[in-house]
């Protein structure tokens, strides 16, 4: 019996996955783009949100250090008034005891202005380059004491570099503030300040002079005076320890700070 070929009618459904190629691409390349077009406004809409917040932080991030650079600026200025004015006070005062004890306290005002002026100059990272800074507040020393009654001071700074956070090293920059007035009022000479590494993560401070020694079992936790009693206090606060000899060939004394960076 012949085979008879019957043509299908155009409109048998094919089973799925034998839909026209061409058909199917077509209807899901415009689906795809759809797709496409609503991701990208939704993308768009969300960078737009971004960039509106991303500008609103920026324009609170340079009010803010527009803030700091003036409270920096307000804090070093007062800083420095009150500076002057005990310094011209210790100078025009007639007792002397009262005069030293105001060049003393403008020598405390002046270490703290300087060592605020440092952190800032390294853009409060926490941190402070502690040799440069010895450098700079021994400098400050000199220029107060040879326009006042030393001319012939000489402090030397010597040592290793150090890089401390300012939990240690500003209550160090301010025992070596208290320990270089100390040895300005009562040694002679040079001053010797220096910074030495012990071990890996143990370092020695000392501020020795040329002056007179102090007597044996001298106990500065025991010393009625503001100086010695703030210099235990800082000392205990960065956990070192403080340590009295004498000085290079067993001349004048030297107050050592043994402390852990």
């Amino acid at each position: 019996m012949p085979r008879t070929n019957v043509p299908l009618s155009a409109d048998v459904s094919l089973p799925p996955g034998l839909e026209s190629p061409e058909w199917r691409t077509i209807a899901n390349y415009q689906r795809e783009l759809a797709e496409h077009r609503a991701t990208e406004i939704r993308l768009r809409k969300a960078l737009a949100r971004d960039e509106v917040l991303l500008r609103e932080k920026d324009e609170t991030i340079r009010h803010q250090a527009m803030l700091n650079q003036e409270c920096h600026h307000r804090l070093l200025n007062n800083l420095q008034t009150i500076f002057g004015l005990l310094s011209l006070q210790s100078r025009t005062e007639a007792d002397p005891e009262v005069a030293s004890r105001l060049s003393v306290a403008a020598h405390r005002v002046g270490a703290i202005a300087g060592l605020h002026r440092h952190l800032h100059s390294m853009d409060d990272t926490g941190i402070v380059e502690f040799k440069p800074y010895l450098h700079e507040l021994c400098r400050d020393h000199s220029t107060m004491s040879m326009s006042e009654h030393r001319p012939d001071l000489r402090i030397v700074v010597e040592g290793v570099e150090l890089i401390l956070p300012t939990t240690t090293g500003i209550p160090l920059s301010l025992i070596v503030n208290e320990l270089v007035t100390n040895a300005i009022k009562h040694g002679r000479g040079r001053i010797m300040v220096k910074l030495e590494r012990q071990s890996e993560k143990n370092y020695s401070l000392s501020v020795g002079n040329e002056g007179s020694t102090l007597p044996e079992g001298f106990d500065p936790t025991a010393s009625s005076g503001l100086g010695m009693t703030l210099v235990s206090s800082l000392v205990e606060q960065i956990g070192g320890h403080l340590r009295i000899d004498r000085g290079d060939g067993g001349n004048g004394t030297r107050f050592t700070v043994l402390f852990s960076a």
